[in-house]
């Protein structure tokens, strides 16, 4: 058997990234990747009348880091990301870093969700449209569930204003991205089988 043909066999419990050979020099390529990836979706960002936080494609990539990477190499990708944007990388929405906007509790929720997207993606969840559509529900509730009472704490918004400006905008942009990832990584998976 070639050495492609064995890296190209798919296995209970792996996700895209354990397709390639394993060493450690690829999974400090693929946190870095990781990383770099949702820095740079963050800059595709579109401002939201009335609310402190943009629409932009960096929860779509560090689902998508998480979900193709695992959830170890997801969450390492995250932290760096979040810890290099903290110390002055400017790669946070807008070209913006540090810890103080009232949008980085959303950054904090991605590596919770990233983690644990690529917790269910090792169990097959990356491998369906219905069950990629799941994960990445889950995966943006997770997001969620961190970045809007952070935005209330840091604006001083009430619950129901950090929902206004912090969810309710960006419920129909989410449910376009999760299409997305519904669709590309199954698609993926087939390919791979191949």
């Amino acid at each position: 058997m070639s050495t492609a043909a064995a890296t190209a066999t798919v296995r209970p419990g792996q996700v895209l990234a354990d397709l390639l050979p394993a060493s450690r020099v690829r999974d400090i390529a693929l946190v870095l990747g990781g990383a770099a990836l949702t820095g740079l979706a963050a800059q595709l960002s579109v401002p939201v009348p009335g609310s402190p936080v943009p629409v932009t494609g960096q929860t779509f990539a560090a689902l998508l880091v998480g979900t193709s990477l695992g959830a170890g190499r997801g969450f390492l990708a995250l932290a760096l990301y979040a810890v290099a944007g903290v110390a002055g990388v400017p790669w946070f929405a807008e070209g913006t870093s540090g810890g103080a906007a009232p949008s980085f509790g959303y950054v904090l929720g991605m590596l919770l969700a990233s983690a644990a997207v690529g917790a269910l993606a090792r169990r097959g969840a990356d491998r369906s449209v219905l069950r990629m559509a799941a994960t990445m529900l889950l995966g943006e509730a997770i997001i969620y569930a961190v970045g809007v009472p952070y935005l209330a704490l840091a604006t001083g918004m009430s619950a129901s204003a950090a929902i206004a400006a912090g969810l309710t905008p960006f419920l129909i942009g989410d449910a376009l991205k999760a299409a997305l990832a519904m669709g590309a990584l199954p698609a993926a998976w087939k390919i791979a089988k191949r």
